[in-house]
């Protein structure tokens, strides 16, 4: 039984979907792994450290892809990849599936078996597959370090002989895995932290991390959907909470948003009136960018200049941190292997209430919709 771990071809991707200490633990429990030379070299993961836990060390992707029974990937292949990729073979990495459809049909022509990694169930027993909540860890921390970087002013409060300096304003919008690590980050900087979620359950959470839950919006007590995410609030549900942030947003310097809804473009919850209240000096860091960003005047990959506030709209913000986000993604992806290996044996059961739900291509088949 052989996994394959090619280098990822993505711009911008920096990290690799298996570390040395996974193959190590692979490879000890019988299996063959096989590496593209570099692989693992964006993320400080040499190809002697994959020589020495056991991997075959091979150039170039065309025996990876072609000689493999499983591939681990972090993005989705290419079309030149997937070409690459025997008949029947089976492939796991982060897919996109929502904009995917072109490449599905050519897996499924080539009757490969996809998982895509984000379409894990929220459910306890697949915690250990969670990348959305491993690479949200990352993101949520690099968010607070980039808008400290971008701010006009320090986060802790200093007293210096030339006089005290008062601790800087810190909001966090959406208090998901991503958002609860940027809480945590900004109070370990020394920031006043304030946050708000329309999930009744986030309140909790937000105050055990020492942050002051904005209570002018009172969440409605329906608004967590299944899994944990919220939903698509309705349109009276959406004007109390603009009110909300709008009434609380313009005395910050720092305002992170991360509020996102599975399969459909994140929530505009930041208008550009909203902005132009805001102190200049002051930073936005949209999380949500990729999907369609939380701020009216985000825009993907940049960062836009309003009146003096900075809005940041950053791409693949985890792979900025390529050793621990790989590390992490890397153990999902051993989590998963597990379920999918038996005896030395890869077995995707479509009927299994963990992989069944990740599988959106088999034998020939588009099983997304």
């Amino acid at each position: 039984m052989r996994v394959g771990v090619p280098t990822e071809t993505a711009t911008g991707e920096n990290r690799v979907a298996l570390v040395p200490d996974s193959v190590a633990r692979l490879v000890k429990s019988g299996l063959e792994v096989t590496v593209q030379a570099g692989a693992g070299t964006r993320a400080y993961f040499n190809d002697d450290a994959y020589a020495k836990a056991g991997a075959a060390m091979v150039e170039g992707p065309q025996r990876v892809f072609g000689e493999s029974d499983l591939i681990v990937k972090v993005r989705r292949p290419s079309f030149d990849e997937i070409k690459l990729i025997r008949t029947d073979g089976v492939i796991a990495g982060m897919m996109q599936p929502a904009a995917s459809g072109e490449m599905f049909g050519l897996m499924a022509a080539q009757k490969i078996t996809a998982l895509a990694m984000e379409l894990v169930p929220r459910i306890s027993a697949a915690q250990s597959l969670d990348v959305l909540s491993s690479q949200a860890t990352i993101a949520g921390y690099k968010a607070v370090l980039m808008g400290a970087g971008s701010m006009a002013r320090m986060m802790p409060m200093m007293i210096t002989a030339a006089g005290t300096l008062v601790p800087a304003k810190v909001f966090i919008i959406g208090a998901g895995v991503a958002g609860l690590q940027a809480i945590a980050t900004s109070r370990r900087l020394g920031a006043v932290v304030s946050a708000f979620d329309v999930r009744a359950a986030a309140r909790q959470e937000i105050e055990s991390l020492g942050a002051t839950f904005i209570a002018k919006a009172e969440p409605t007590k329906d608004a967590e959907a299944a899994g944990g995410y919220a939903r698509e609030l309705k349109e009276d549900e959406t004007r109390r909470v603009l009110e909300a942030i709008g009434g609380h947003i313009h005395d910050q310097d720092l305002v992170i948003t991360t509020a996102q809804i599975p399969g459909r473009p994140a929530p505009r919850l930041i208008t550009a009136a909203m902005v132009g209240t805001m102190r200049p000096g002051s930073v936005i860091v949209d999380l949500a960018a990729e999907t369609g960003g939380n701020c009216e005047l985000t825009r993907l990959g940049e960062v836009v200049d309003s009146g003096g506030v900075r809005i940041h709209g950053p791409a693949n913000l985890a792979a900025t941190i390529p050793t621990h986000a790989s590390q992490m993604y890397s153990r999902n992806i051993e989590a998963l292997l597990k379920i999918l290996i038996k005896n030395g044996q890869l077995n995707v059961d479509l009927a299994d209430r963990i992989v069944g739900p990740m599988v959106v291509t088999h034998r020939g088949e588009i099983r997304y919709h």
